[in-house]
């Protein structure tokens, strides 16, 4: 098993046999859950094994992030919102409460 996926809490997987997650293949889907539900240590791990450049790059094509997530990231990576996959989809979608 690869020691990066290893080095992450398995809590943040409980849904998800880790021993078949390949780093690369599962990239999106690892980052967007240490960036949800994962601490600082974790977000170092992520910086480390992708690099800032790959990160930006998937990170703008998440398909969902709460939007917490998205500020922080937007501020972070220096991207702005309108480029983020996931701020345009939840501005197509018509709501009647915001709470």
């Amino acid at each position: 098993m690869n020691p990066f996926i290893t080095s992450l809490s398995p809590t943040l997987f409980w849904d998800t046999d880790i021993s078949k997650i390949d780093s690369r293949v599962n990239a999106p889907y690892i980052i967007e859950r240490v960036l949800t539900m994962g601490n600082l240590k974790e977000f170092k791990s992520l910086l480390s094994f992708y690099g800032k450049p790959e990160l930006k790059n998937i990170i703008t094509k998440l398909r969902s992030l709460d939007d917490r997530t998205m500020h922080f990231c937007s501020i972070y990576f220096e991207i702005p919102l309108t480029d983020f996959r996931c701020y345009e989809q939840k501005q197509s979608k018509i709501t009647h409460w915001n709470y």
